[in-house]
């Protein structure tokens, strides 16, 4: 072997010595990174908005990795957890899923059931009222005969709102005095069967309901003889 040839070789040595050499250092960097930042664990992120008051499910979620010390204490890691639950507020796109972020649905006591019915949004909601409000139920009913008062109830008092649909667009049926089309709102209470036909007969027959929003913690009792008004009447 002449000296061009050992020359060779000995380069050839050095590049190998100083290629294994910046791959430990590379292997080290990745150790040193690994130990800082710790294992990885599963999380779930918004594939889109959700409304407030929404139900939730599993495929409003996408699952996602990130290191367990950067991890939240409230991140939800299973999404067993959000079984009966909804949204206390509006959930955006891409946002970590926390516990903060959801409560229980409002639950049926014994003897209650469940009864939708369809409430104008303007003066039946307002962006107000939400699952797990108290309200009062008043409605408008038309005299009984030519020529007798208009009349305005209370149908039902200290109404459980249980969960509030999505806006409608409906056209006015032949009794509507303004004949234009109405927007509507499905709004499920919890009620007694007394109550929950009370509230059936007004979205049927009365020319308008609408919600009354009671303190929480507040009286919702009414006395019989203030559950009618009629405009001649008022003193």
């Amino acid at each position: 072997m002449n000296s061009r040839q050992r020359r060779g070789v000995i380069l050839l040595i050095l590049s190998v010595l100083c290629a294994l050499g910046a791959f430990a250092g590379v292997l080290s960097v990745i150790n040193d990174v690994k130990s800082k930042v710790g294992p990885e664990v599963t999380a779930y992120r918004l594939k889109a908005d959700v409304k407030p008051y929404t139900q939730l499910s599993a495929s409003q979620f996408e699952k996602t990795e990130m290191p367990e010390r950067w991890l939240p204490k409230t991140a939800v890691t299973d999404l067993r957890r959000i079984q009966g639950k909804i949204a206390v507020t509006t959930l955006k796109e891409g946002s970590l899923l926390q516990s903060d972020m959801i409560v229980d649905q409002p639950a049926l006591r014994p003897g209650q059931q469940e009864v939708a019915i369809m409430v104008d949004a303007a003066t039946g909601v307002a962006g107000k009222i939400t699952p797990g409000s108290t309200v009062n139920v008043y409605a408008t009913f038309e005299g009984e005969r030519e020529g007798a008062p208009d009349q305005s109830k209370i149908i039902v008092t200290g109404a459980k709102v249980l969960a509030i649909g999505k806006i409608t667009a409906l056209e006015p049926d032949e009794k509507s005095r303004t004949r234009q089309p109405t927007d509507a709102v499905p709004i499920t209470f919890a009620l007694s069967a007394i109550d929950a036909q009370r509230i059936t007969y007004a979205e049927s027959f009365a020319q308008r309901v609408r919600l009354a929003l009671v303190a929480p913690g507040g009286d919702t009792t009414v006395p019989d003889e203030d559950r009618t008004y009629e405009l001649a009447k008022d003193k």
